[in-house]
């Protein structure tokens, strides 16, 4: 494990119950950046989200998959200390539901970067099988 949740909380702003990664296990030297969310019964979206069968929200996953990317740029020596922001998506696709008990592996790979704003691939997956994938774009900001 690289970060636990206590230094993760240390880079990004996010706290309970919207921070929705757990641990990042690597960050590796071509920009790729690996988490994980361990899914609960317990999250707070699964009373709604259905009451009779319990399914993470994309939405959450996409939510997911942006903080890991933020993690990945906040990492960086020039943006330490600031907050990025989730500004493009596109082509997300879902290829399965994700269910309390399952955990969530977050990859998320730099694709491009131009001063302050970054492109990704993004990509969630549990148990090696791909659950979403997508192209994210951020913004650091002061």
């Amino acid at each position: 494990m690289l970060y636990n949740i206590e230094q993760i909380k240390a880079i990004i702003p996010h706290r309970y119950p919207f921070l929705l990664i757990d641990q990042v296990d690597a960050i590796e030297e071509n920009g790729t950046i690996v988490a994980r969310k361990a899914v609960s019964i317990n999250e707070p979206f699964f009373q709604g989200h259905f009451p009779s069968v319990a399914v993470m929200p994309g939405v959450l996953i996409v939510e997911a998959l942006a903080q890991t990317g933020a993690v990945l740029l906040l990492s960086q020596e020039a943006f330490k200390g600031q907050i990025a922001y989730f500004a493009g998506i596109d082509q997300v696709r879902f290829k399965q539901i994700v269910r309390p008990g399952d955990v969530l592996i977050l990859k998320v790979t730099l694709t491009k970067q131009r001063g302050t704003i970054g492109f990704a691939h993004a990509e969630a997956s549990v148990e090696g099988k791909v659950v979403c994938t997508g192209e994210l774009m951020f913004k650091v900001g002061a």
